[in-house]
This record gives structure tokens, sequence and C-alpha cells, in this order.
């Protein structure tokens, strides 16, 4: 695989500043962005025990030269064997050229993710991002790397991040525990999707390909006809809201790195050719359809979550978004042809508590812009690819995310679904989102909760369960046709058969511990 060849393991040892004993090591993923000259890009954080100024030398907006770090470290590059040899990996010797900052990074991570109610965390332990690695996030560091030229080499094809859409297809290749076994982990991949992205030309990228700790400074891909095409670095392996695992991987646009390393490229001599244009749309099953536009803010309160248009005035949303009480906010999600404005919406419906489906229906006071309906399944196939659209993680601040994986499951009682099951990330905030068929881009559902357990006290954003469309399209059917709320009071009249299924349980008895 050409993003196999293309990316490597990156090792760091030497005598460390912020530890006492003989010396340190640490390593992590990286790229190779030339083999004319051999040149590797990883992230910096690797160098954090070996910055002579410590942690606070991230607080500087200016390149680090090879000097800043302590003397006699010793840099490798580990990459696969080349084609016809046996296994194992080559180790490339390398010398550092500079630790570069990203500022449209940083200013792109410090707009999507804070102030927030509850801290973020990246990775790692905590106290390891206390030592420093937080405050080197937005870092990344060149290396100069003999070993990699290459005289048929050149750079790597390359795409602009600036033209990513949600929903984008992307491979990440990485090293997960960096050098720790690079004979089983040396470039491994991931494939997911974008998810969002935020700030100048989408300096940051989040996506739901899985990245553990060490594949920081990994490559991330772009799929094209005429070959995968670099479009971005990992700075971040999964991350975490205060308590809940979002699961999630934050990448920096490798256009934001280079220009922010446009002087030290200069003064090497470096000439960085144009990114090409080969990409694969994103989103794109289901002629006609707009996923994202069907996706809605809504605000109770203090509390918030998603909702589905069915109408341009008519939306499907989650019981327990509107718990707080009062008129519900509705913002759409921006894009052709309407803007991301607030409209006054009115509970027409909400289940009871009871009720083992979590509904509410909203009219709303106006008519969104621009809005084409979604079409209405009628089969659930389990193992096919979908999409979960919601404002879940980022969404407040960067619009809706996307997040991809199969339907897991389909539950159904008396022969009839009621409860689907699916292995998109799903978070806080993505509650009655769309659940969207990737083959037939037709609306399968809304999200209801993902899974959480209750006695270890942990969420898994990748197990979550929604309410099939087909239990909703009568009553809804009923309703425009009658204007008649009683249409939905059967969602309250659910047998034991139901909720026993969506109290996680084959029979009635004590609650489930999920």
């Amino acid at each position: 695989m050409a993003e196999e060849r293309g990316c490597c393991a990156v090792t760091v040892s030497g005598p460390a500043v912020t530890q006492p004993g003989p010396g340190g090591s640490g390593s992590c993923s990286g790229v190779v962005l030339s083999r004319q000259p051999g040149l590797v890009l990883c992230h910096a954080a690797v160098f954090a025990p070996f910055v002579r100024a410590g942690p606070q030398a991230w607080a500087q907006p200016r390149a680090l030269p090879p000097d800043a770090v302590r003397g006699g470290l010793r840099i490798a590059a580990l990459q696969p064997p080349a084609r016809g040899l046996g296994g194992g990996y080559r180790r490339h010797e390398a010398r550092l050229l500079a630790l570069v900052p990203c500022g449209a990074f940083r200013q792109a991570v410090a707009q999507a993710l804070g102030p927030a109610e509850e801290p973020w965390r990246f990775g790692g332990k905590e106290e390891e991002e206390e030592e420093g690695g937080r405050q080197a996030l937005h870092w990344f560091a060149w290396l100069r790397v003999p070993g990699l030229d290459s005289a048929e080499g050149g750079w790597t094809a390359r795409a602009d991040a600036g033209g990513l859409r949600k929903g984008e297809v992307l491979l990440a290749c990485g090293s997960p525990f960096g050098a720790l076994c690079p004979d089983l982990f040396l470039n491994t991949l991931s494939r997911g999707v974008v998810s969002n992205l935020a700030g100048r030309q989408n300096a940051l990228i989040l996506t739901d390909a899985r990245c553990l700790p060490g594949t920081e400074g990994g490559g991330v891909f772009l799929p094209s006809p005429d070959g995968p095409r670099l479009v971005a670095v990992i700075a971040a392996s999964f991350c975490w809201k205060g308590a809940e695992w979002v699961g999630l991987t934050l990448l920096c646009s490798l256009s934001a790195i280079l220009r922010s390393s446009a002087r030290l490229l200069e003064e090497a001599g470096l000439r960085v050719p144009p990114p090409g244009d080969g990409r694969l749309a994103g989103m794109q099953a289901g002629a006609g359809q707009d996923p994202l536009g069907w996706a809605v803010l809504v605000e109770c309160g203090a509390a918030w979550g998603s909702g589905v248009l069915l109408t341009p005035r008519l939306l499907l949303t989650c019981r327990h978004v509107l718990e707080a009480g009062g008129p519900p906010r509705v913002t759409p999600a921006p894009g052709p042809g309407r803007v991301a404005t607030g409209l006054e919406g009115r509970v027409v419906f909400a289940t009871e508590e009871s009720s083992p489906f979590d509904v509410a229906v909203v009219e709303l006071e106006g008519s969104v812009p621009g809005f084409s309906p979604p079409r209405l399944a009628d089969t659930f196939l389990p193992g096919e690819e979908v999409s979960v659209v919601g404002f879940g993680a980022l969404g407040r601040a960067c619009g809706p995310s996307v997040t991809a994986g199969v339907l897991s499951s389909v539950v159904a009682v008396a022969g009839h679904p009621v409860m689907l099951q699916t292995t998109c990330a799903v978070h806080g905030g993505s509650s009655g989102g769309p659940l969207i068929s990737s083959r037939s881009g037709c609306l399968l559902g809304i999200v209801a909760s993902n899974a959480r357990d209750t006695g270890a006290g942990a969420t898994y954003p990748h197990l979550n369960f929604c309410i099939p469309i087909s239990v909703l399209q009568g009553p809804i059917e009923r309703y425009r046709r009658t204007g008649d709320p009683a249409a939905f009071a059967e969602l309250n009249r659910a047998g034991q058969g139901v909720r026993a299924a969506w109290r996680l349980q084959r029979q009635p008895g004590p609650p489930s511990k999920l």
C-alpha cells in the first residue's frame, strides 16, 4: 500500500532534561514528505523531555532550532523493508532540522474545543499532558533522513485540506505505541471519515478513524483515482471530554503545517510542489440527498441536542433534549441556500417518560429555506454502511459532525424493527440526529443514546441505539394529514417486548446495568 510506504516510526533517545538519570527515550509516528532529499515530519511532543527550556518553550510563536534540544540525541526513522526483501524493518539515522508551531491549527483548536464545561484530554495519561504534551499539541518536527534519499524520489503526493467535505473517506497510517513493537505495529491502517472541520482552510480536522497512542505524527490520506494523497498529520489520538470517551482523532492539515514552515523550507532551499486535486466525494449516496441539511441543533434552556427535519417546518428529536421545558430554539446547519439562523419551535408531542421510545415532535415558526426532504427507509440491512449526523463533540462550535460505521443489529419484536444498533461514534449532543444509509441515502432512524456502563462509569460511543423510522412513519403521516397530535399517542402504548428491548434485557426484570 502506498500509504504504508509513505510513513514511518520515529525514535528519540538521549539525555533528558525533565527527568533524572542517564537519559530517556520516546517514539511516535512520522510521515515521509520527500525522498529527494529525505525529509520526515513528525509530532514535536516526542522531543518534549529533551527541550532545554522545558514546557514554557511551547508558548512561543516561533520555530525552535536544533540547539533548543539537549545535545547528543539519537534520532532514527523506522521503515518497512524495501520490496523483495524479508521481514523486519529498516532503521535510518536522522537529525533534527527544527521544531515548528502551526498557529492556524492552534487557533482552530481554541475555537473548536474551548472554553468547555468539561476538560478535553487526548491520547495518553493525564499527567503526561501536564508535563508538556498538551502544550506541544500544535508543534511539529522536521527531520533530515539521508537514508531515504532516492534519485527517483520526490515529494509525496498531497491534497489541500481546504477542499475537504464532511463525510469524505480518509485512511490513517501510523504505528500504535510508536516503536514499541515495530515488527507487529509499524504503519498500520485505519479507515474513517471527515467528522468535522474548523479553522482557516480547515486547519483542524476531526476523524473517526481509530488511532491509538503512538500514531501521533502519522499520515492521513485522501483516496483518489490517481492514488492516495497525503492531506493531514495526526496531532492527537482518541480524545476524551471529561469522563466521556469521544473516540475521535485530531488531525492537523498538512497545508497549514507547510505554510507555518515556509521560512524554514525556503532557508533550506526546498521548493514544495503544489498539491494535487484528485479526490473522492463524501456523502454522495442517494441522488439529490443532503444528509447534512437534515440535521438541526435543538436548544432548550441549558440543554441541547440534535434533530432531524422531515419537512421545512416539522422535525423529530428526543424527548430528553427538551426536558428543561420552555420553547425550543432550532438552528439549521449552514449550507447552500440557508444560513445558521435560529428559529423558535413549538413542541407538538413528546412521549411519556415511561415510553421506551424517547421521541418529541417540534413544529417551527417558519420554514427552513432550501430544504430537501429525506427519503424514508423501508428496509434495514444488518452490516450495511451507515452514518450519523449530529451536534455531538464539536457540533455547537463547528456545525454538525459526521461519523460512520455499520448497522450492527436490527432488533425486532413480532417481526417489526423496534431498535437499530450501529458502530458509529455517538456523543453527548448527538441525540435526535439522523441515522443514514450510505448505500441508499435514506433516513433509517434517529439516534436515541449510546451505551453507558453505570457500574464502571464508562461510555461506549461505538455502541449506540436508534429508533427506526418505520416506528415513526405511520404516526407522522397521520399527523400531517389530520394535524392532531393524538396521532403519536401509540408510541406510549408499546408492549412488554419493546419495553424489554429498550431496557437492554431479554425479559422484563430489574434494570440493566447498561
